[in-house]
Formats: structure tokens, sequence, C-alpha cells
């Protein structure tokens, strides 16, 4: 995977479909990184995804609404600081 935005689920789906196939996508995508990081500390895990969504952003490949979706995918997964350390990670991430 070179970029969040070129992601394409292993079943081939694509997420032309509307909202849900978008949240379906970021799940995916969500259980991707979490298997490519399989025995990380949660450190190596964060600056992993900071590194690559801050590409994205730049590349102009991950946009503000790719970055709500992940959140919205990630946050009922987490407690509620690591919650708020990630939507503090989602709003530095759109302001660049």
């Amino acid at each position: 995977m070179n970029d969040f935005k070129n992601y394409t689920p292993e079943n081939g789906e694509n997420n032309s479909g509307g909202n849900s196939n978008q949240m379906n996508n970021t799940v995916e995508l969500a259980k991707v990184l979490s298997r490519a990081m399989n025995g990380k500390s949660e450190g190596q895990l964060l600056q992993k995804i900071i590194a690559e969504a801050e590409r994205g952003k730049r590349e102009g490949t991950l946009t503000n609404a790719d970055l709500d979706n992940f959140y919205n995918a990630l946050a009922p997964m987490v407690d509620g600081f690591k919650r708020k350390k990630l939507k503090e990670v989602i709003t530095r991430l759109k302001n660049i």
C-alpha cells in the first residue's frame, strides 16, 4: 500500500457505492494496518500512522474527509484517553 487514498480491500470491492462502503474500506484499512504492525509498540504504531498520513496530506492523496472516516472507524475501538489522543492527531493532520 503506497497511500491511504489508493487502498483497496482484499475482496476487491470498490468504494464508489457511497458512505457505507467508505466506512467499510476505512475499517479494512485499519485491519490491514493492525496486521502490519502486529508486535510493534503503541508508540511505533502511532508514529507509522502519523508519518503515512502526513505524507498523504502533503502529496494530496489524503483528504480531511478520509481522516474523519479513519477517526470514526477507530474511535469506538479505543478508550477515552486514546480517543482524545487520536482526535488531537487527526486535528493536527487536518492542519497540514
